[in-house]
């Protein structure tokens, strides 16, 4: 018995040293180290007006439908707004995990908008580590009015705007994500001499989960040389998302009429004190279009 035991011992002790050796070797080659990336800072691509730091899937198409009813302040006779309303309608693509493009179209000034976003780096920890996720987003904007400034004599260009901006976030735990973006929105024409042509801005984003389906969010952006003549009052948005399946259903509050990026940076919002805000919904619809391929 003492024998066989000892025989016993001598090879388990050996096997366990072969095994710290085979892992000690991995660990030198790097083959046991993985990334891990972070996922699922916001829910949808949008913050609330805002482009998000989140990017779509490859080959996943996400319809989208923006609604924002009339300001609250206008009474009983108007539903408290409800019987005014503005819509946007878009649709999204991922074309790689780090690239998506976009169209859409707003009623307000008839707009048509297409942008491209490109992640350039992904928050991650493990072999590959990387504090935060940052993401390039270009877009351009059209007027479609027949007669969008009285008495002037308009060229195609005349109608266009331009805006990029440089997306920095970090999802900071399961429950909360914040991120800045700073944001440059030119356009070719203006209501004035006054009205500079280029807008200088900074986007707040932030999301917080509540339960595993439902997140408040908030998305601000302060503008650094507004038109002087207006009282200037920086969009501001507050929201709930509520995730449903494939769809995200979000209900807001926001003082900001326009939809995109040229409409509720430049023009004038509504005062939160006085009312002057709308309640809206952003409706969200993925579709994997085409299989990603397995890497």
């Amino acid at each position: 018995m003492c024998i066989r035991t000892l025989i016993f011992l001598t090879f388990l002790t050996f096997g366990q040293l072969l095994s710290a050796q085979d892992d000690d070797l991995l660990s030198l080659l790097g083959e046991e180290q993985t990334t891990d990336y972070a996922a699922y800072a916001f829910k949808s691509p949008r913050v609330i007006n805002s482009h998000s730091l989140e990017m779509l899937h490859a080959g996943a198409l996400d319809f989208r439908i923006l609604h924002r009813f009339g300001r609250l302040d206008q009474g009983l006779y108007d539903m408290f707004g409800l019987d005014n309303a503005s819509i946007r309608l878009s649709f999204d693509y991922g074309i790689t995990p780090d690239l998506t493009i976009g169209i859409g179209r707003t009623n307000q000034k008839k707009e048509l908008d297409g942008y491209i976003k490109y992640r350039i780096l992904r928050q991650s920890t493990g072999a590959k580590k990387m504090p935060v996720t940052l993401a390039w987003v270009s877009g351009i904007t059209r007027n479609g009015l027949k007669n969008p400034y009285p008495g002037e004599d308009i060229t195609g260009s005349d109608r266009l705007a331009y805006y990029h901006q440089v997306i920095v976030g970090r999802k900071f735990s399961d429950k909360f994500t914040l991120q800045l973006a700073p944001t440059i929105v030119h356009r070719n024409l203006t209501s004035g001499s006054l009205d500079p042509n280029t807008i200088y801005a900074l986007e707040l984003g932030t999301r917080y989960k509540l339960t595993k389906r439902v997140a408040v969010l908030l998305d601000y952006v302060h503008s650094f040389n507004r038109f002087p003549g207006l009282v200037v009052r920086n969009p501001l948005s507050v929201g709930v998302d509520i995730e449903t399946g494939g769809h995200v259903f979000q209900l807001h509050f926001s003082n900001s009429a326009g939809m995109n990026e040229r409409a509720f940076i430049t023009e004038a919002n509504g005062s939160w004190l006085k009312g002057e805000i709308q309640f809206g919904f952003n409706l969200s619809r993925v579709f994997q279009i085409v299989e990603p391929r397995i890497q």
